[in-house]
């Protein structure tokens, strides 16, 4: 089982509206770095939610629960994955505490902050709990 970590603006899409919906299809990513890593994802593997828009948090995390597959609603190029709602972390994880630790400067959430879609060190995992 792999983890991976997935950007949304809570003002569009929040583990709120994930956790009310309980199953969604994950979309609208479009870089090609992020649908690459989409398409590596398979069923049972793990998403960490992260909230931007500000907030610039880890919230949550959702399973998956579908193979990738193209977005055919998309004429752009895009892929899309089904997840659905595992938990609301009680306390998020923010960008501030993860960049303070110096232990995840070559992670992309850190080192290339606008991609959406990422693979999550195997070594954070162990730190967040």
């Amino acid at each position: 089982m792999e983890y991976f970590l997935a950007k949304t603006d809570p003002d569009t899409y929040s583990i709120q509206d994930l956790e009310k919906d309980k199953e969604t299809v994950w979309d609208g990513v479009h870089n090609f770095q992020a649908i690459n890593v989409i398409k590596s994802m398979k069923f049972g593997d793990k998403m960490l939610i992260y909230h931007s828009g500000g907030e610039s948090a880890i919230v949550g995390i959702a399973t998956i629960v579908s193979d990738p597959r193209k977005n055919e609603k998309d004429p752009r190029q895009s892929w899309v994955v089904d997840v659905r709602f595992e938990k609301i972390f009680e306390k998020p994880v923010t960008l501030k505490e993860i960049k303070e630790s110096g232990m995840f400067n070559d992670w992309k959430l850190v080192s290339q902050g606008r991609l959406s879609t990422m693979p999550v060190p195997k070594d954070f995992l162990d730190w967040i709990h």
